[in-house]
């Protein structure tokens, strides 16, 4: 693997403009100062409760993400372009889900397998022919991307379902202006804190036309036992919304009410962050305790928008995203501004071939996996575990995607020898209204905090930071960067 891209301390060694103020600041504050703060972040974090649940422990179900207080720094010229490719991205997702579930002009162009649509188990069937509101179907949608050099980002997966994450960028930003209100003072930081506000207004742009002049918006959350639910109630508190369960609505004449202390009312838009096999027990899993009866047939009648709208699975398919490409510019007309990772289909024979020959050197991922489970890294593996993962695709090649070992960029980070590069990557958060897209300035800076680690997920002991994207030009006028006050 080649050697790994250092942001602060670019090829040579040479200090990258973007990290000299950071720098100086590191030179004059004592190491057991910097520890101190270190500690009062993790206090503070316990305090507020930030916690993550992880599936299948027997013990500590309740974990705290570690989070490290060295920001992880973008100029304004590296965002700026990353910020295009984002939303040429989605755009691109927005138009090919509309097509798969309705025309299917991709298909006949034959650029996809259509098997790898209509075989795929996240594909909805039941949204086929049914319109969503302006036609967007990703309302928020969390893009991995990781740094190779000083000029190239890659997006490493999409997603596009129920995408997490956001309060950690949020909390983060909070923590590192109470804590370190001196180095915020040395630099121009584009807030964040805007995102609750933006998210609501995005939300609100795609009711529907039955809607009330003023959209009733709800958060749909399976419940306390979720490993998100933390996230889920610091949402609808921001938002200002109403935190809801499935047992707390009900369907009406293809109406979504909730029951309030004054009443039913009717709820316009919710946000989900329930998976699509639960939400309605009368069209999907009839098991399912989490959902709304009869939740569909209110979506298809056009009386309440779901964000994100149901089917959209298909689109953080691994298999599908080596297809972006194509898909972006089949759609756009456009060639890609954000390059996808070389990849190899399983599925087909001469990929796989040369995956089996090429283990060793490769990661190979599930194709339906998420949070870092499931997956091969090939140069940290074990024989054994080559061998048993050579079974695996021999008997299910279709099941997997492999890919290189990328050298993912490092930050500075504080470990207990003291600070030292760990792999990060960034999940930026896009927004999609009715009629225009934001992008939060940064994102979600995640850290492999092992050393040598490439994986960053907070399941497998990964950490976050703060991202922070400078001002290039302090004298310029501009509603995206404000110097940030300090928190009480």
């Amino acid at each position: 693997m080649a050697v790994a891209f250092d942001e602060m301390n670019g090829p040579g060694g040479h200090l990258r403009p973007a990290y000299e103020e950071l720098a100086r600041w590191l030179k004059e504050t004592p190491p057991d100062a910097l520890d101190y703060r270190r500690k009062e972040a993790e206090l503070l974090f316990r305090r507020i409760g930030i916690t993550f649940a992880v599936y299948g422990e027997a013990e500590s179900t309740e974990r705290l993400i570690p989070f490290d207080v060295i920001p992880r720094i973008l100029s304004g010229r590296e965002w700026t372009k990353l910020e295009q490719g984002l939303r040429q991205r989605v755009r691109a997702l927005n138009m090919f889900l509309r097509d798969i579930y309705h025309d299917r002009d991709i298909l006949r162009a034959k650029l996809i397998p259509s098997d790898l649509i209509f075989q795929n188990p996240v594909f909805r069937p039941e949204m086929n022919g049914q319109n969503v509101p302006y036609d967007v179907y990703v309302h928020i949608a969390g893009i991995d991307v990781v740094r190779v050099n000083p000029d190239e980002f890659f997006v490493l997966e999409d997603n596009a379902r129920t995408p997490s994450g956001v309060s950690y960028m949020l909390e983060n930003r909070e923590i590192m202006m109470r804590l370190f209100p001196d180095l915020f003072s040395r630099h121009r930081v584009a807030p964040v804190e805007k995102y609750p506000d933006e998210l609501l207004s995005a939300l609100r742009s795609v009711a529907p036309v039955t809607a009330k002049t003023e959209p009733t918006v709800a958060l749909l959350t399976p419940g306390i036992y979720n490993s998100a639910y933390y996230e889920h109630s610091f949402l609808a508190d921001k938002l200002g919304v109403e935190l809801v369960e499935g047992r707390d609505l009900i369907v009406r004449n293809n109406e979504v009410l909730m029951r309030t202390t004054e009443g039913l009312k009717r709820v316009d838009v919710i946000y989900r962050r329930v998976d699509d096999d639960f939400i309605d027990p009368l069209t999907f899993r009839p098991d399912s305790a989490l959902g709304v009866p009869g939740l569909m047939s209110a979506y298809a009648a056009g009386n309440v928008t779901l964000a994100n709208a149901v089917g959209t699975g298909i689109a953080d398919d691994k298999a599908i995203y080596s297809y972006m490409p194509e898909i972006v510019k089949f759609y756009l007309g456009e060639d890609p501004i954000l390059k996808n990772v070389p990849t190899w289909r399983c599925r087909e024979p001469d990929h796989l071939s040369y995956v089996l020959d090429n283990l060793h050197d490769l990661v190979v991922k599930e194709v339906h996996g998420s949070g870092g489970y499931g997956m091969l890294i090939g140069p940290a593996a074990t024989k054994d575990a080559i061998e048993t993962f050579r079974a695996r695709l021999t008997e299910d090649p279709e099941g997997f995607i492999a890919q290189p070992t990328l050298a993912l960029s490092t930050c500075p980070t504080c470990t207990a020898a003291g600070l030292a590069p760990r792999h990060v990557d960034l999940r930026p958060f896009v927004l999609t209204g009715r009629d225009r897209v934001t992008v939060v300035p940064g994102g979600l800076t995640r850290v492999a905090l092992k050393e040598g680690s490439l994986v960053v997920n907070s399941s497998q002991g990964g950490g976050t930071k703060d991202t922070w994207i400078l001002d290039d030009e302090p004298d310029a006028q501009s509603d995206l960067f404000s110097v940030p006050a300090r928190a009480s």
